[in-house]
């Protein structure tokens, strides 16, 4: 058992650490693009990535999670639900590509938008197949080799991105940068599943063990398309009301936000399984983890929230002087940021407890109500709909989730408005110094006098203790 959970301790420090580093480069290359390309040629090619992110899903068909739970429960089966899964794979491949044409053609869109849509789909090729190597070892329990593919990826990114600016090339061939990161990631993750499992990249059709597989994925196929039109149907609907130029001023916001979630999914990476045991064998240090976690991720979320509000005008420079009207944008974005934040523990909880079919009706409702506010609102207000859209949604997520937990848990909920209040007096002030201090300091400086304001401030609140911070380790490190 100590060696099983040693594992684990391992393949969360490699992902979490991989997270981390992959977010770095992601946002530098990123941060790269919008100052070359300036807000519509960035917004041509987040929309071409949008369009075949969300098409993606009808490849993988959630099989992937099949995969790595089929294979940690019989091991002997790997080498057949590989090669199964990448038949399956193949034809929902050329089904998508075909829809992907037939759609593309349809809207009618210009020629480079055409090309970025047709070059990004090769890398929604690639990835799916990659990500059933990456299965088959996650299965085995082993994250390190994805975690070292995922930094190399992103690493790949910029190296190639660099080259082709430096070459004055075109869009297109920026997108190919992500091809080219793609394939070799592909070949990677083949070579290592073969040289690490002894499983060969092969395609073989079993009838009766395909229709099992499919039947399993069903479920998290259903997931898994609600949440990529819940992600990505927004910069859709703006690159068809408001033009591409909007979607490249929503993507500071969007690209932001993505980037600091690494918070908090790091985090529940380690809260997960402590909940999953808790739910078990100790009821009462359920309530107190999840407590605890909910603290601590208001304790994160709200000075993200407030800090970012009041720097935005600086933030939004450091990409291009064409992309100042992105700064309330952002303003409205980051309200959603503690509800996205909470949403983590919560999801964490339901799933840990045997409610993870309430989560995906949750995502389901969230996806749609999405969908019909964007709707409404973009055509309406543009990049500020999908923004407002973005922070209801948010808010919804969490009231749908937070409804079920007492029926799992105790809440002590005078308890948790009062750490609310205590975190909102330390943001505040907080916030208070680094709107004063924006146009004295350079904007890491501000940065970083701002959050020791808000960490003196919240100690002094009576927000955390020493003893507060020993004893959450204590729960997470302990046998359960």
């Amino acid at each position: 058992m100590s060696e099983k959970i040693s594992s684990i301790a391992r393949n969360t420090s490699y992902f979490t650490l991989a997270l981390v580093i992959q977010k770095i480069i992601s946002l530098a290359y990123f941060t790269i693009y919008a100052r070359v390309l300036g807000p519509a040629d960035l917004g041509q090619y987040y929309f071409a990535i949008s369009i075949t992110s969300i098409f993606s899903i009808f490849i993988d068909f959630g099989l992937g999670n099949v995969i790595t739970r089929e294979v940690a429960k019989h091991p002997t089966k790997a080498s057949s639900l590989f090669s199964n899964a990448l038949s399956i794979k193949l034809i929902f491949s050329v089904i998508t590509i075909i829809g992907l044409i037939v759609w593309t053609q349809a809207w009618q869109y210009n020629g480079i938008t055409r090309d970025l849509i047709y070059i990004a789909a090769l890398v929604m090729i690639f990835d799916n197949f990659t990500n059933t190597c990456y299965a088959i070892l996650r299965g085995f329990h082993n994250l390190k080799f994805e975690s070292i593919a995922s930094v190399g990826f992103q690493f790949i990114v910029l190296v190639f991105s660099l080259f082709v600016i430096g070459f004055g090339l075109d869009i297109r061939w920026l997108m190919m940068s992500l091809v080219t990161a793609s394939l070799v990631n592909l070949g990677y993750s083949a070579y290592i599943v073969r040289k690490n499992r002894q499983i060969r990249f092969s395609f073989t059709w079993d009838t009766i063990l395909i229709k099992q597989v499919l039947l399993i994925a069903l479920p998290f196929a259903v997931y898994a398309i609600f949440q990529r039109f819940y992600t990505f149907f927004d910069s859709i609907l703006l690159f068809k009301f408001a033009g591409p130029e909007a979607v490249g001023l929503y993507q500071i916001p969007f690209k932001i936000i993505v980037a600091i979630q690494f918070l908090p999914m790091a985090f529940t990476a380690s809260l997960y399984p402590a909940l999953s045991a808790y739910w078990h064998n100790n009821r009462e240090q359920l309530s107190i983890t999840f407590e605890r976690a909910i603290n601590y991720s208001l304790i994160i979320g709200i000075p993200i929230m407030i800090g970012t509000i009041a720097m935005a005008d600086q933030i939004v420079l450091l990409f291009k002087e064409g992309f100042t009207s992105a700064a309330w944008p952002l303003q409205i974005s980051m309200m959603a940021v503690p509800f996205m934040f909470l949403s983590y523990p919560i999801g964490s909880l339901l799933n840990a407890c045997d409610r993870q079919k309430r989560n995906t009706i949750n995502i389901a409702i969230v996806a749609i109500g999405s969908a019909l506010l964007n709707l409404y609102l973009i055509p309406r207000f543009g990049v500020i709909g999908a923004c407002i859209t973005t922070v209801i949604t948010s808010i919804a997520l969490i009231i749908l989730g937070w409804v079920v937990v007492p029926s799992i848990i105790t809440i002590r909920t005078k308890k948790i408005a009062l750490m609310l209040v205590r975190i909102i007096g330390a943001g505040s002030i907080m916030g208070l110094s680094a709107f004063a201090l924006k146009n004295i300091f350079h904007p890491i400086g501000t940065i970083i006098s701002a959050s020791v304001v808000y960490a003196v401030s919240l100690y002094f609140f009576k927000g955390f203790t020493k003893e507060d911070i020993t004893s959450i380790m204590i729960s997470f490190r302990k046998k359960v």
